[in-house]
């Protein structure tokens, strides 16, 4: 193995680093927010508000360093993460009350969003022939780190450690992570090939436009349904967490042995069938009860698997002109979208469970029946992106076919002996 390979090989653990810790805060604020309310006198609203700090302050990083991506380099983005990731998470340690958790968990979106835009293209220049694949396994760490996270919160509040222990945890492998980028040697590039201004033109091909917009069913459908996983079925006979481990332990292997299918199927032939499932998934969960949830679970874990890093990879692949910032801005929409929709997710279950008290549902059945009415509303995103992904998979196709008729010809003519005049 040459140095060339070693330093590629370091660089790509590195990400994988970060992008874990990036998880572990996800998961590990979701299990402390209680403690905070109880700690501080929070109410839920104060708490909501420090909550969406973290998902406003993920596109705010996408977007500034999708832009900046090709006057910075990756390195020094993924430097700014882990600054932002070290204050915010120390300031969260000590946090004295709201305001200071407000800033704090802003800081730690920031630098989880400054990882997105950072290593995503830095993966895709990596790795020129093998760019869907290696996203996706780059991505086993987000469902990966929400499984550690998850775990090691549960197991630290059994024993009885404080929210502030939990938090410092996160601390070791941004650590971690923060000496790996003192050590490794990232590749340049050309800078004349590789323009902030050249990117910004192709953001209005009408291809680009369309993948944005299924980036955005596709983030709501996965990360929306999960967010609000506890509160849809936690009246529907089965542990909403044990469907939650489940999901993410389905999305880390899936996209680790990503590269088979990857090569079998073209990227929107997989999100073609993601939608199904997922669709299926969904549609399942809203008419199961008891084991039966699993089962739908299962489905709706095989399906949104691969949406986030082959949406990415499709953005590299066919809309490859939109460079850095195509790819930063197609994450910052995903995540976006979920704060946008996670409210109206919210008002669906306030409003669904009205509809049950007022139709007389029993008690013991109000969230239950509310639980299910919300998903078939969700269930409208995957069933849309049907019908996207199948028009786009047909419309790559032709595109590909054409392309290649084009080049045989070109070919054939080139062959032709040349004649006397």
């Amino acid at each position: 193995m040459n140095t060339t390979t070693l330093s590629k090989d370091r660089i790509f653990t590195l990400c994988c680093l970060a992008l874990t810790v990036t998880a572990m805060t996800f998961a590990i604020r979701a299990g402390i927010l209680g403690q905070l309310g109880t700690e501080f006198g929070l109410t839920n609203l104060e708490l909501g508000w420090v909550n969406s700090m973290a998902f406003f302050g993920f596109p705010i990083a996408t977007i500034f360093g999708g832009v900046l991506y090709n006057a910075l380099g990756a390195k020094k983005l993924i430097i700014l993460a882990f600054a932002c990731h070290f204050i915010g998470l120390i300031m969260t340690v000590f946090a004295g009350g709201f305001w200071t958790l407000l800033v704090s968990t802003f800081l730690i979106g920031f630098a989880n969003g400054a990882v997105e835009a950072g290593c995503n293209p830095l993966i895709a220049d990596l790795n020129p022939k093998n760019k869907t694949t290696m996203l996706n396994k780059f991505h086993v760490w987000f469902p990966g780190g929400i499984v550690i996270g998850a775990l090691a919160s549960q197991a630290m509040t059994s024993v009885g450690f404080s929210w502030q222990w939990q938090v410092s945890l996160i601390l070791i492998p941004t650590i971690i992570y923060g000496f790996m980028l003192l050590k490794c040697t990232f590749p340049t590039f050309d800078f004349q090939q590789n323009s902030t201004l050249g990117n910004l033109k192709n953001l209005v091909s009408p291809l680009y436009i369309v993948l944005i917009f299924c980036m955005g069913l596709t983030a709501t459908t996965e990360l929306g349904t999960q967010q609000w996983i506890e509160r849809i079925l936690g009246a529907s006979g089965a542990s909403p967490m044990i469907i939650l481990a489940m999901i993410t332990g389905v999305m880390a292997i899936g996209r680790f042995y990503a590269g088979p299918l990857v090569h079998r199927l073209n990227p929107t032939g997989i999100l073609l069938g993601s939608a199904v499932l997922a669709a299926a998934g969904i549609f399942l969960m809203s008419q199961a009860s008891g084991g039966m949830v699993y089962v739908a679970a299962l489905l709706f874990a095989l399906g949104v698997t691969y949406f986030w890093p082959t949406m990415l990879g499709c953005v590299v692949e066919y809309t490859p002109k939109t460079g850095a910032l195509g790819l930063s801005l197609a994450g910052g929409v995903g995540m976006f979208s979920v704060s946008m929709f996670s409210p109206v997710i919210g008002h669906w279950i306030d409003s669904a469970q009205k509809a049950a008290e007022q139709a007389n549902v029993p008690a013991e059945q109000v969230e239950f029946v509310a639980g299910q009415a919300v998903l078939q509303n969700l269930f409208l995103f995957p069933f849309a992106l049907i019908f996207l992904f199948a028009g786009l998979f047909f419309y790559i196709r032709k595109t590909k076919n054409a392309g290649s008729s084009a080049a045989a010809a070109a070919e054939d003519v080139a062959a032709e002996p040349a004649t006397a005049k």
